[in-house]
Parts: C-alpha cells; sequence; structure tokens
C-alpha cells in the first residue's frame, strides 16, 4: 500500500525528478516533462491528502513506479 501524500508533496517530489509545473487551474496543477525517454503531461489536484487510486494514477500518467517516486521524497 503507497504512502498517503498531499497534492503539495506529488508536485514537489516530481519537480525533484524533472517535471516542470505548466499550468494550474483551480486546485489542479499540470506539469510535463521526460521520463524514460518520454514527454509526460500528469494532473496533480492540490488536495491536502491524495486518495490511494488518484495516487497510483498520477504514477501512471508519469510512467513512473512507486518505488521511482520514493527515490525523489525527501
Amino acid at each position: 500500500m503507497p504512502k498517503l501524500y498531499s497534492g503539495k508533496q506529488v508536485v514537489k517530489t516530481l519537480q525533484r525528478a524533472g517535471f516542470s509545473v505548466i499550468s494550474q487551474k483551480g486546485s489542479h496543477v499540470k506539469l510535463r516533462g521526460f521520463w524514460n525517454g518520454k514527454l509526460q503531461t500528469v494532473i496533480v489536484p492540490a488536495h491536502k491528502e491524495l486518495a490511494r487510486g488518484t495516487f497510483q494514477s498520477i504514477l501512471n500518467q508519469a510512467g513512473m513506479t512507486n518505488s521511482e517516486f520514493e527515490e525523489f521524497v525527501r
């Protein structure tokens, strides 16, 4: 089971992984970056706590595994 993160933590972690914030509309932040040689676009809701399914969807959009994401968490 993945640990629960806030939207803000996920955005900062993805930025450490090389993603850049492109825009924000309401509470949703759009990031774009290259991961494993592919341009990925990720939408992250800036909620206090992300549901497990939402977090897993964000990882799928980014093309990352949970362990790859954990490497960038501080």
